[in-house]
C-alpha cells in the first residue's frame, strides 16, 4: 500500500469535491456573519470584545484563554482563519520550510476573497509538503514542535490535520447553509 498517496488523497478529495466547490461564490456578508450573541470572529483591530485577539494587520482574531465554557459560535471568517494559520499554516513552518506563522503574528483577511486566496496558498503548500514525504518521512516522530504530537508520527499528524479540514470545512458548508436560510 502506498500510504503517502492514501494520506494525500484522503484531503485532496475531500478539497476538490467537496470543500472547496461549497466555497465558490463566499461573500463577504456570510463571511463576517454572526449567527449567536457573542460570536467569535475576525473583526477590524480595535473592535472586538473578546478576552484575547491576535494578529498583526488591519484584523484581529478572537479568542479566550481558557477557552469559555460553553465555546462561543465562531464565524466563517474566524474557521478560515483558524485552517489557514493553527491547521495549515503552523505545520507548513514547523515541517516543510515555510514561513513562521502564528495567530499572532498573522495578517487576517478583511474579505472573503482575501480569505480564500489565503486558504488556496495554505491549501497548496501542505498539499506540497506531504506529496514530498516518504515512508520513512511519516514514519519518524513530529518533534517538540507539535506538542501532544512530539513522539506520534508524521503520518498520524497528517491524518491529524486531513480531520481538521474536514472538521471545520463541514462547519463551514452549515455556517453556509444556515446563512442562506436565516435571511440574513
Amino acid at each position: 500500500m502506498d500510504w503517502q498517496q492514501e494520506i494525500s488523497e484522503q484531503l485532496s478529495w475531500h478539497w476538490d469535491h467537496q470543500l472547496r466547490p461549497r466555497l465558490v461564490g463566499l461573500t463577504d456578508a456570510e463571511y463576517f456573519w454572526e449567527p449567536a450573541p457573542d460570536t467569535w470572529s475576525v473583526r477590524p483591530r480595535g473592535t472586538s470584545t473578546a478576552q484575547m485577539q491576535a494578529g498583526s494587520g488591519d484584523f484581529t482574531i478572537d479568542f479566550g484563554f481558557p477557552e469559555p465554557d460553553p465555546a462561543p459560535v465562531t464565524t466563517i471568517a474566524w474557521r478560515l482563519g483558524h485552517i489557514i494559520v493553527g491547521v495549515f499554516g503552523a505545520r507548513i513552518g514547523n515541517h516543510f520550510g515555510g514561513p513562521s506563522i502564528d495567530y499572532e503574528s498573522f495578517a487576517y483577511a478583511g474579505t472573503a476573497a482575501q480569505a480564500l486566496d489565503q486558504l488556496d496558498s495554505m491549501y497548496r503548500a501542505w498539499m506540497q509538503g506531504v506529496g514530498s514525504l516518504d515512508a520513512d518521512d511519516l514514519a519518524r516522530p513530529c518533534g517538540p514542535s507539535e506538542g501532544h504530537y512530539a513522539d506520534r508520527s508524521m503520518a498520524t499528524l497528517v491524518l491529524h490535520i486531513n480531520r481538521e479540514v474536514i472538521h471545520h470545512g463541514a462547519e463551514i458548508a452549515l455556517l453556509r447553509d444556515l446563512y442562506l436560510r436565516a435571511g440574513a
